[in-house]
């Protein structure tokens, strides 16, 4: 019974909507701002399932994959369709929500908004290769190497600058240090990169197969782990520290934001062996809920310190 809990919960992409919101509230949290509204945060994470279920819903995926994540769309494809309505209405409803109480505020937004909405679903778009060929023939998603910067992108896209954007349409006016917001995109571009090189480990063979370049398929396992995953994450904590210690971020805050890279340190040392599905699902995209979890408390203790 749990592990049809389980396989539920994580291979239906709920977890994946969980943490969108959890490192969106660690954003404004750290930036010190008010949060977003319910019907964002609903928004938020009925169209991150949505998107991420997309690609389990097309017939020819269930033809070309047999791993268990595909096997359990396969057995599950009436529920997942009642599911992606489901989520799609709310998604229109709160959609629509925001946008009736609030369009004079989006009318009136600066020209910089309007562009971070129009590049998140443009890259979104893109990724999965939606926009008519006769427009453009660019699929992001077999773009080798390039692949996972696109997604640790989109990532630090939606759950830094968006909330923020939702924040001036919601709430009309806010401040926000803009050297601190950079740094906070930079650091969650590039952890979410970090994260997405590793799931890339799971899809080595299939990729190998596509000839799709990624660095796992340029590099291999081994070298992908120490020549790429693990001086990312050491200029990461480098520059951490810089940082930490130009905003006098204090011992213990300092820690907690070092808690999320030993564990990659850690979970990436361990992918020289073969792993379930389940263990990138639920340990890897979990260091995303450990991050998000570190971020609110060190920033708690910072602010209590005062």
């Amino acid at each position: 019974m749990w592990s049809k809990i389980i396989k539920f919960f994580f291979f239906a992409n709920y977890f994946i909507g969980i943490l969108a919101i959890a490192l969106s509230i660690e954003a404004v949290v750290q930036l010190e701002l008010p949060f977003n509204s319910a019907f964002y945060y609903l928004l938020l994470f009925c169209a991150t399932v949505v998107y991420y279920t997309y690609a389990y819903t097309r017939p020819l995926t269930y033809a070309v994959s047999i791993n268990p994540r595909t096997e359990w769309y396969s057995n599950h494809r009436n529920f997942i369709k009642q599911s992606q309505l489901l989520l799609l209405c709310l998604c229109v409803a709160s959609g629509i929500y925001i946008v009736g109480n609030n369009y004079k505020n989006i009318l009136g937004l600066p020209l910089p908004y309007w562009l971070i909405l129009f590049i998140i679903p443009a890259s979104a778009l893109l990724y999965y290769g939606l926009l008519p060929q006769s427009f453009l023939m660019l699929n992001l998603r077999n773009t080798g190497w390039v692949k996972s910067f696109v997604i640790g992108f989109v990532w630090a896209c939606c759950v830094n600058l968006l909330p923020l954007v939702l924040l001036k349409i919601e709430q009309g006016h806010f401040t926000a240090e803009p050297v601190l917001v950079l740094w906070l995109f930079i650091k969650n571009w590039m952890f979410c990169t970090v994260n997405a090189i590793m799931f890339d480990m799971k899809d080595y063979a299939d990729d190998a197969n596509r000839q799709l370049k990624t660095f796992v398929v340029r590099m291999g396992l081994r070298k992908t782990i120490f020549v790429i995953l693990y001086p990312l994450l050491i200029i990461g904590v480098i520059s951490m520290a810089a940082f930490a210690w130009s905003r006098h971020f204090g011992y213990v805050t300092f820690l907690f934001n070092l808690i999320p890279f030993i564990c990659l340190l850690i979970v990436a040392y361990s992918l020289h062996r073969r792993k379930s599905i389940l263990f990138y699902l639920v340990v890897i995209d979990g260091l995303l809920l450990v991050k998000a979890l570190c971020g609110i408390a060190g920033t708690h203790f910072l602010i209590h310190t005062r």
